[in-house]
């Protein structure tokens, strides 16, 4: 597959970021570096890996839209065919942890290979963001990172957690639900509210879902002991031998009123009773070689015209971050 960007102006991209960070916010402040840096603490600084979401497998398919995709979007990238790349993933920058850790995010991300203007979408087994804010996302994190024993103050965090009730939400969500027993068998949320512009020229505000084919695919507790940590790897290969996988890709639509600037640990109320809109269909046919997906990146600042991007403030940042995510790991 032809990466979307090479690795030379990602790199320099990356060296670009990192100076204007120093230049332009005092050391410590919040920003995409700082951002990056605090998840690397987190995980230990394991080297030559992601910040986050560091263990994958990277697939490729096609992508095959819906008729009524023009009602949300004119988005070449969705209103026609094209080969895919895409990543399944586990949160965190620990690329050995086990795929029976509950407390993990699930993640897909998808290059729509649209072309000469691609679109990337990044989405995760939660519909919120465990923080609001950047400064908010960076003590998250540090108030996480080991001290000299190895281990995060414990008291420390329960302080933190007291003070910012916010931070909680995506964890109760991810806590509340079976853990995956499949890739294949996950709701992936995309947190953050885009505007499409229809083939009428109106604005359409929504967020993205991708929702399984197979349905929801849970394990018990007790499943889930005899499982290896490894095993999603295993299933999906298995699974890709009998069919592809499939998803819809919905358009979660906004109601008047909805917050789009965006709180992105909440959501929308009754969000889930919401008006969607299939845009198209996800195939994933095989197993793709990782370094197609590790060599560049998937990227969310990456949209075709007819979408507009999202105004929250972690969107904005995470544009760079993953730039410089990878700037890190090729050294």
């Amino acid at each position: 597959m032809i990466a979307s960007l090479s690795q030379t102006l990602i790199l320099s991209l990356c060296s670009f970021a990192c100076m204007a960070g120093v230049g332009l916010r005092e050391a410590g402040a919040a920003d995409s570096q700082s951002i990056v840096q605090a998840l690397k603490a987190v995980a230990g600084n394991p080297p030559g890996v992601r910040a986050a979401f560091a263990k994958g497998q990277c697939v490729h398919g096609s992508y095959t839209p819906s008729p009524d995709a023009t009602k949300v979007t004119n988005s070449e990238s969705f209103i026609r065919p094209w080969p895919i790349v895409g990543r399944f993933s586990i949160s965190g920058g620990n690329p050995k942890v086990a795929d029976t850790s509950k407390v993990n995010l699930r993640g897909f991300s998808v290059k729509l290979l649209s072309g000469s203007s691609e679109t990337h979408l990044l989405l995760e087994n939660a519909p919120v963001h465990f923080a609001k804010t950047l400064d908010q996302m960076l003590a998250f994190l540090r108030v996480r990172a080991p001290g000299t024993d190895g281990k995060p103050n414990q008291e420390a965090i329960i302080e933190f957690t007291k003070a910012n009730p916010e931070t909680t939400r995506q964890a109760e969500y991810v806590k509340g639900k079976p853990l995956p027993g499949s890739y294949a068998g996950v709701v992936y949320w995309g947190v953050h509210s885009f505007t499409g512009i229809n083939a009428t020229g109106h604005k359409v505000p929504f967020k993205f879902k991708l929702v399984p084919h197979a349905g929801e695919i849970g394990l018990t507790d007790e499943e889930a002991k005899s499982k290896a940590p490894g095993f999603l790897f295993e299933e999906l290969t298995q699974r890709l031998k009998k069919d592809p996988v499939r998803f819809d890709v919905v358009a979660l639509l906004a109601e008047p009123g909805d917050d789009l600037s965006h709180d992105v640990t909440l959501r929308w109320k009754n969000e889930d009773k919401r008006l969607t809109i299939t845009l198209g269909t996800v195939a994933i046919t095989g197993l793709e070689p990782n370094e197609t997906c590790d060599d560049t990146i998937f990227d969310p600042g990456l949209i075709a015209d007819g979408i507009e991007p999202p105004a929250d403030e972690i969107f904005e940042a995470r544009k760079t971050a993953y730039a410089i995510s990878l700037g890190l790991r090729s050294k």
